[in-house]
């Protein structure tokens, strides 16, 4: 396993991550167990969650796989090995509180005692916002995104987190604060204000990063690499699309796509078409596919974990081998000539 530095931090976490997010829905808890212990032995020290787990949201499996996550530590009795993360929900759950939920002090107040009862800790190592209460153009909303908000009261909700956050980690029950699915204004007013204010900084922003959908190289990534808070990336393999199970409006048995109550916005003719060319690559240069896609992720300088996720011991034993893998200059330049004709698919 390879290891990367976590911000400014001291603690060194796996290039490959663990996504949990199917535990509870697609996972049972024997099959967390399972993927948790084999990781763990693959030098896979950083596990990323977040209370709204499992996927797809809903109020019956809402902190299930936390849950699982506290279960396996109990049994375990292995916390001091995992680095872990996890998220408060941002706002537009209907069922989440009463419908009322905004990231604010009193309900991280609440997400962080509920999260760490269901974890079975006293501290979650990187406490992640989500999304933010104002929005963004993650899940969907790339074609469609408006930013309008009062930027004073914004800045406001900045430092009140910021300033939650210096608490908790004085209190012991947080180590480090994080973003996810945030803009590079949202990340660089964060990471100004928490120097000027000397409040606790970002040490990583959470966003999607694939072959198919890489929106966060033209601005995020340089913020990421200038100012050391690199990326860990959600859905490398975009929902499994690029594995080619999908292709043509496939709907494989037990599969996430299949499950998924919600619309899926990473489908269509420009995802098949560019989904097969990468596949043709990897093909051609003797590579599997999902591996070959990983890799590219693993190579990017702005990456500190690629967060992978399996829903069978055979993928996820695939997926943590990627690591193992590098892509020649030939393949890069494969790459990119696809890129350039499918440079955003969804």
């Amino acid at each position: 396993m390879k290891y990367n530095k976590l911000g400014s931090t001291d603690l060194e976490v796996s290039l490959i991550g663990l996504g949990t997010m199917t535990w509870g829905w697609q996972n049972t808890q024997s099959d967390g167990f399972e993927q948790m212990d084999y990781a763990l032995d693959q030098g896979v020290n950083f596990f990323d969650t977040a209370e709204m787990y499992a996927i797809p949201p809903s109020p019956e499996r809402f902190g299930t796989t936390e849950s699982i996550i506290g279960n396996w530590f109990e049994k375990r009795q292995n916390r001091e090995k995992i680095i872990l993360a996890s998220k408060i929900s941002g706002p537009g759950l209907p069922w989440l509180r009463d419908g009322k939920h905004q990231i604010n002090e009193m309900y991280l107040d609440i997400a962080l005692q509920d999260s760490l009862k269901r974890l079975k800790t006293d501290y979650i190592d990187v406490y992640q916002l989500h999304w933010p209460n104002r929005g963004s153009y993650h899940f969907g909303k790339t074609w469609e995104f408006d930013p309008k908000f009062d930027i004073q009261k914004e800045k406001a909700h900045f430092i009140e987190v910021l300033n939650w956050m210096a608490c908790k980690i004085k209190e012991g029950k947080v180590r480090h604060f994080a973003l996810s699915n945030e803009t590079a204004w949202g990340l660089m007013k964060w990471l100004t204000l928490s120097e000027i204010n000397e409040l606790p900084r970002a040490v990583s922003i959470q966003n999607e990063y694939s072959l198919l959908c890489r929106h966060f190289e033209t601005d995020l990534a340089e913020i990421s690499y200038a100012e050391n808070c690199g990326l860990l990336a959600w859905s490398p393999l975009a929902r499994g699309i690029l594995s080619g199970k999908y292709l043509n409006g496939a709907k494989p048995a037990g599969k996430r796509l299949t499950m998924e109550t919600r619309a899926e916005h990473r489908q269509g003719q420009s995802v098949d078409d560019a989904t097969r060319a990468y596949i043709e690559i990897a093909q051609r240069h003797g590579l599997d596919p999902c591996q070959m896609a990983l890799a590219f992720v693993n190579q990017k300088p702005f990456v500190t974990s690629n967060l992978i996720g399996a829903t069978n011991m055979t993928d996820l034993k695939s997926n943590i081998e990627s690591v193992n893998i590098n892509l020649s200059q030939e393949i890069l330049d494969d790459i990119h000539t696809v890129y350039r004709q499918f440079p955003a698919v969804y």
